[in-house]
């Protein structure tokens, strides 16, 4: 982050606004919505700001900026188009230690201003770090669609409980728990339809059963998709935001970690070659030793956890236990990073079949049904077969496929570090080898392989 978010409390507090203009104006009016005691000062006004002083709500100090002005303020914000002023104003105030902030000048702040959504006391701030100011606007302006007024009365009234939750749950987790539920009841439209009366019946009628106090365990199964964020599915990122406990793998991307619970606690699980961070078995006992103890566990899984991702074993072992789960699919790799690499898995004119194997190396030997593979009009889709390319082509071609089958190579896709390598089933694995390529990948053959060039949409 280049700019640390922050909210500052500075109601009856003074602030500093230097120039009289327009731009000045707005921010005064930002000051004021947060009940600041302002202070302007500019040799001239213009006519919002002499309407403000003719109601008193702001001081005025008719003069041009001078260091004798910057007295013990919370904050500084100069929005004059004079560069002298400006920097003058940027040399003083970190003398005093207060912010500044200089209207359109990047190089002069130790703070900027954000977009802000305000449903009071609901308030949400949205900076691109002074990068574009155009797309925070634009943001913003979804964000206003998306989240009713209503919602700052259902803040307000939430808040006049706060102290009753606490005396009835005495453990922070507890009230956690508490509130996620509330909010994911009816209680919601409750308040939001105005039926107050009703709302605070179902409020503390919650609060007095018992039940509610005795967190439920539960495990989430969840794909976390190919590595690229924007293909999560909504009931992911909805568990990833619930958990307690996140066990995750070795191909679960950190932006995807990003998106998960900040205060969960994440226990790492990835596996590769040679190198177990936990054993299957142990991650089976792991899932339901934190469900017994009441936590919510979200297991999070690269791709689709049931395509080469053991997660039928996984809720095997929790069925046997009668632990609660839920199953949430991803999008395979197969499928995801076939798409961004332009390469359709099926297609009328080239293959009518498409088969995943996974290219695991046993014995420095692969077990496949190499008869079955070696159709034609059929497209192969390689799990984890980086390692054992060369005995793959060479065993595909022995059982019938020809050599100059076209075939690719795709290295960590639909993410912005997406690398591909095209060839085909002869000359694969030494372009893959002179590309330096590095797991994770996917492997794809077929006549499917030749629109790469034609369909390439994604770089």
């Amino acid at each position: 982050m280049d700019f640390f978010p922050i909210f500052l409390n500075i109601r009856n507090r003074n602030c500093l606004v230097v120039g009289g203009g327009e731009i000045a104006a707005r921010k005064v009016e930002l000051l004021l919505k947060a009940n600041a005691l302002i202070t302007v000062i500019s040799p001239n006004l213009c006519e919002a700001l002499e309407v403000l002083l003719s109601q008193s709500q702001i001081n005025y100090i008719r003069d041009i900026f001078h260091p004798k002005y910057l007295m013990s303020y919370a904050l500084v914000i100069s929005a004059t188009n004079n560069r002298e002023v400006n920097q003058l104003i940027w040399e003083e105030a970190p003398k005093a230690n207060i912010p500044l902030n200089v209207v359109d000048d990047l190089s002069l702040c130790s703070f900027i201003m954000p977009a802000i959504v305000d449903r009071s006391p609901v308030v949400i701030a949205i900076s691109s770090s002074g990068k574009s100011p155009v797309l925070v606007r634009m943001l913003r302006t979804r964000l206003e669609a998306l989240i009713p007024s209503t919602y700052g009365k259902l803040a307000e009234y939430l808040g006049q409980f706060r102290d009753l939750v606490k005396q009835k749950f005495n453990f922070p987790e507890q009230r956690r728990l508490f509130w996620e539920k509330l909010l994911q009841s009816p209680f919601i439209e409750l308040v939001l339809s105005g039926k107050d009366q009703a709302a605070q019946q179902y409020l503390v009628e919650s609060i007095a059963d018992d039940s509610r106090n005795l967190p439920q365990g539960e495990v989430y199964l969840v794909g976390a998709g190919p590595g690229n964020p924007d293909l999560l599915t909504l009931k992911a990122l909805q568990l990833m935001q619930q958990a307690d406990v996140i066990i995750y793998d070795r191909l679960v991307s950190k932006s995807i970690m990003d998106l998960t619970r900040r205060d969960a606690t994440r226990v790492y699980a990835g596996k590769e070659r040679n190198n177990h961070t936990l054993s299957q078995e142990s991650i089976n006992e792991l899932l339901v030793r934190l469900a017994k103890e009441g936590k919510r566990v979200l297991r999070l899984k690269g791709g689709d956890p049931f395509i080469f991702g053991r997660g039928g074993e996984e809720i095997e072992t929790l069925s046997e236990h009668s632990i609660p789960f839920q199953v949430v699919p991803g999008i395979t790799a197969a499928s995801g990073v076939a798409a961004y690499a332009g390469i359709p898995l099926t297609h009328r004119d080239y293959a009518q079949s498409c088969t995943f194997v996974a290219g695991h190396l046993k014995n420095n030997n692969l077990d496949l049904d190499w008869i079955t593979l070696a159709r034609p009009q059929q497209t192969i889709v390689v799990y984890m077969g980086l390692l054992g390319l060369p005995i793959l082509c060479k065993q595909l071609i022995a059982h019938g496929l020809h050599s100059t089958t076209p075939a690719a190579i795709v290295q960590q896709g639909t993410t912005d570090n997406q690398r591909i390598v095209i060839g085909s089933l002869d000359t694969l694995p030494s372009l893959a080898l002179n590309a330096h390529i590095v797991p994770p990948t996917l492997i794809i053959i077929g006549e499917v392989v030749k629109l790469h060039q034609k369909l390439m949409w994604y770089e």
